[in-house]
């Protein structure tokens, strides 16, 4: 089993909390490394084989800075044999427009540049009117609405690191 990097904003309270949780339902027998994406660099990024990456929605659908200043590198990086996987948080209830873009944008990018999307998870229990993370009818990674529906959080990601633990190598 190859070590795996969970990337997200160490500032980030509700995501860094998701990546705590994501990382004791990986349980003691897989390695996951936290990487703060405010300090990532080229470099770190190819160091995984297998990677996480927790981007939550900002504003109007837009990912958040610190990923968004990443993009340039990102465009430039050769992603061929790596896998990721992708959760954000985002609100359906006030940003119904744009629910989860940001995981959708992220999933973009990392396919076009060569790397295994896994992760995709059901559409169904949310309600919004359109998602850039909807890929042929799934959510291209895991959403969380902490502000609308928190108590189905710990099962949504109970069943997505069970998921993740299949398509990992």
């Amino acid at each position: 089993m190859s070590i795996t990097g969970i990337f997200y904003s160490f500032n980030s309270t509700k995501t860094a909390k998701t990546a705590e949780k994501i990382i004791e339902e990986f349980g003691a027998d897989y390695q996951i490394v936290p990487v703060n994406a405010e300090e990532l660099t080229e470099e770190k990024f190819l160091s995984f084989t297998n990677l996480i990456l927790g981007v939550p929605t900002w504003f109007d659908g837009e990912l958040p800075n610190y990923w968004d200043e990443f993009v340039p590198a990102l465009e430039d990086l050769d992603l061929s044999g790596k896998t990721i996987a992708i959760y954000g948080l985002g609100n359906q209830v006030e940003y119904p427009e744009n629910f989860g873009d940001a995981v959708g944008i992220m999933a973009e990018l990392v396919q076009q540049r060569g790397a295994k999307l896994v992760g995709l998870t059901s559409i169904e229990g949310y309600e919004y009117e359109s998602s850039r993370a909807v890929i042929d009818g799934k959510f291209s990674g895991l959403i969380l609405d902490q502000e609308t529906q928190a108590r189905q959080s710990k099962d949504r990601i109970t069943d997505w690191v069970k998921d993740l633990k299949s398509q990992f190598s």
